[in-house]
């Protein structure tokens, strides 16, 4: 069924609603907004010019980038209009024949301007020329070579600084849309997937995150945003990924873990944000970056599993279906931590308890007692 326009609409505003509610956007930004700040705490901001700079956007960038050589021209150009003028260069001065001027042919604003231009550039003089009449002209002249390779260097610099900023790396780092919650070797945990997709590796990769809620104390004060550490690992560690193909991540939900009280029922009542981190070194340019994500108890589903998409030809090649990245599939699953860990709270009467969805339970005689006893099957509805 096609939604309408007006579901679509609402959809819109609930998505809008979602992201600005989150602390760590999906693609890595954090939602955070500081109020109050001193006027002299903004003053560290110009203090910390190089790294202002950096954060703004390529237009903001762009923008300064051209409004500082015009303005260092034009600024420039009014001082060779003045010297002119002092000397009595001007066209409406009317200057004799025989008078010697300080740069020939600045008989204006604008011919002083363009003269301020191709001096900055140097990008050779033609019928513009400096004489050695005016010694202060020389001496303006020298100071604005100077300033000008100042701003060129400064300016390439920021460019190129901004084009190679490691974040830039972290764009070619993908993570799952959804986090899953399913049975692995012999435990219940939360995987995620993640996959580099370029070819170069991140050295010495370490994947972790942090579970953000509100908690109140024994005491009874607030905690917002209190920070509870989530450990990630692979079969072979949780340290020095091996990033060369996507990888599967899990954190084993045992008692130690905060998600160990949660249930498929009450889960998404929870209120709380995962945020993980994957940080790393490019081979290639040695830079370090991080990448970040976030999931929210409506994108972590319980009782599901990721499709697998790494496969092997008969000649030995390996591929990755990156189609399958984010697919997942049901997987019959403990309603709760607590059930998989414990054999006599994992077999319940779903009728003095809470049901799951995912199994349905069924009265299966005990053949030695010879008496009906309710479990919970591993059967997944049709």
């Amino acid at each position: 069924m096609t939604p309408t326009l007006s579901q679509r609409f609402r959809d819109y505003l609930e998505q809008r609603r979602i992201h600005r509610n989150r602390l760590v956007t999906k693609d890595g930004h954090c939602n955070i907004e500081f109020g109050n700040v001193r006027y002299n705490n903004r003053f560290a901001y110009l203090l910390d010019l190089w790294t202002t700079i950096l954060e703004f956007r390529w237009t903001v960038v762009l923008s300064l980038f051209t409004a500082s050589f015009l303005l260092c021209w034009f600024i420039f150009g009014l001082i060779w209009f003045w010297i002119a003028h002092d000397n009595g260069d001007l066209w409406w001065q009317n200057p004799p024949d025989d008078h010697n001027p300080c740069v020939i042919n600045v008989i204006g604003l604008t011919t002083a301007f363009l003269f301020s231009f191709t001096s900055q550039m140097t990008i050779g003089y033609s019928i513009r020329v400096i004489t050695p009449i005016c010694p202060g002209a020389i001496v303006v002249l020298i100071i604005q070579t100077l300033i000008g390779t100042i701003v060129k260097s400064f300016w390439c610099g920021v460019v190129i600084a901004k084009m190679a900023l490691p974040k830039k790396r972290a764009k070619t780092i993908n993570f799952s849309k959804m986090a899953v919650i399913c049975p692995r070797n012999d435990a219940l945990c939360l995987q995620i997937r993640v996959a580099n997709l370029r070819k170069s590796m991140l050295v010495g990769s370490q994947i972790y995150g942090k579970l953000l809620r509100t908690t109140v104390t024994p005491e009874g004060d607030t905690i917002i945003m209190d920070q509870i550490s989530i450990d990630f690992m692979v079969d072979a560690g949780k340290d020095n990924l091996f990033f060369i193909c996507p990888l599967t991540l899990y954190h084993e939900i045992d008692k130690t873990s905060p998600f160990f009280e949660m249930a498929v029922n009450t889960l998404q009542q929870q209120e709380f944000e995962l945020v993980v981190f994957l940080d790393g070194t490019d081979e290639f340019t040695n830079f370090s970056c991080q990448v970040r994500t976030s999931y929210i108890p409506r994108e972590i589903m319980w009782g599901y599993e990721f499709l697998p998409i790494i496969s092997r030809s008969k000649e030995g090649t390996y591929s990755v279906d990156f189609s399958e990245f984010s697919k997942v599939m049901p997987v019959a699953t403990p309603h709760c931590a607590d059930c998989f860990n414990n054999e006599k709270a994992h077999y319940y009467d779903p009728r003095d308890g809470t049901d799951n969805p995912v199994f349905e339970a069924s009265e299966t005689p005990n053949q030695e007692e010879k008496t009906p006893v309710n479990f919970r099957t591993v059967r997944k509805k049709s």
